[in-house]
């Protein structure tokens, strides 16, 4: 029953840690540094590229090929195991989809093993939370369908709060013009972000200055929270603020009741868009 794997993606931004103790594969995004690609995105340490960002360096990324996938799933269907794919936001990046075509080729060549994907419509360790929820059924016996079923069906109820602390990083993704990003920075206006049921980033509200816009991450798990928050797993992501997040973390605990969370580092795939000192938070809500 549990004969097969678990694949993700560095879109994940899940630690060395939490990958060694989930017992999952992780396939890394393409990373590019003032044109430079390192052999892997994990080859950066995750500091030193916030580093880089600060001194001014420019960073890119690119989603995972067809034939990427193919080379890491055939494999694992070859030793007789199944493949449970869980990517990253379709609403964000072009990985997920790769992954699916990847399947759907491997389906019919390999038509006695089963291989799945789910589109977690999520990203940073939001997707990585939902991978932990995986890894964990997994360890308790669960089918793969029954594992992809309790994806496909809580996906949507994954929350993903977050704030950014450098408007600039959006204007040069997009999200937010250079006029809004030089008027707030003036203003030390601080927005509060969401991936939204289409996995793409909005943003929601503004704060002025940090600390709140700290606090209006607390208020969100607040208000939109299941009714077990203080049972469930909580995780916390950060752009090289750690005393950030573990005030975030130790607020969630002590108001909430919350038993566990777990703070980890937003990876250079994602840094890339976000920029150095973003904060976010993930939990299961009521809604996205």
């Amino acid at each position: 029953m549990n004969n097969y794997v678990i694949v993700t993606d560095t879109g994940s931004d899940l630690t060395k840690e939490l990958i060694d103790e989930l017992g999952v594969r992780v396939m890394n995004l393409e990373l590019n540094i003032d044109g430079e690609t390192p052999e892997v995105s994990n080859s950066v340490e995750t500091v030193e590229f916030y580093k880089m960002l600060r001194a001014g360096k420019t960073a890119t990324t690119s989603a995972i090929g067809i034939d990427r996938f193919i080379k890491e799933f055939e494999p694992i269907l070859e030793e007789g195991k199944d493949v449970l794919y869980i990517g990253f936001s379709s609403g964000l990046s072009g990985t997920y989809n790769a992954g699916f075509v990847a399947a759907k080729e491997l389906a019919d060549k390999h038509p006695y093993r089963k291989i799945y994907t789910v589109d977690t419509l999520a990203a940073s360790m939001g997707e990585g939370l939902l991978v932990w929820y995986a890894a964990k059924m997994k360890e308790e016996g669960r089918s793969i369908e029954e594992v992809r079923d309790f994806l496909e069906e809580n996906k949507l109820s994954l929350c993903h709060w977050f704030t950014v602390n450098d408007l600039f990083f959006l204007k040069r993704g997009g999200r937010i013009s250079a006029a809004t990003a030089v008027m707030g920075t003036m203003l030390n206006i601080k927005p509060v972000l969401h991936v939204d049921n289409d996995g793409k980033l909005i943003s929601v509200s503004k704060a002025r200055g940090r600390r709140a816009a700290i606090d209006a991450l607390f208020q969100k798990v607040k208000e939109t929270a299941k009714d077990n928050v203080a049972d469930q797993m909580i995780f916390i992501s950060h752009g090289d603020c750690e005393t950030d997040a573990k005030y975030l973390a130790e607020k969630i605990c002590r108001e909430l009741g919350v038993k566990d969370v777990k703070i980890g580092y937003i990876g250079p795939v994602i840094g890339a868009h976000s920029g150095p000192e973003t904060l976010a938070v993930f939990f299961l809500g009521s809604q996205r």
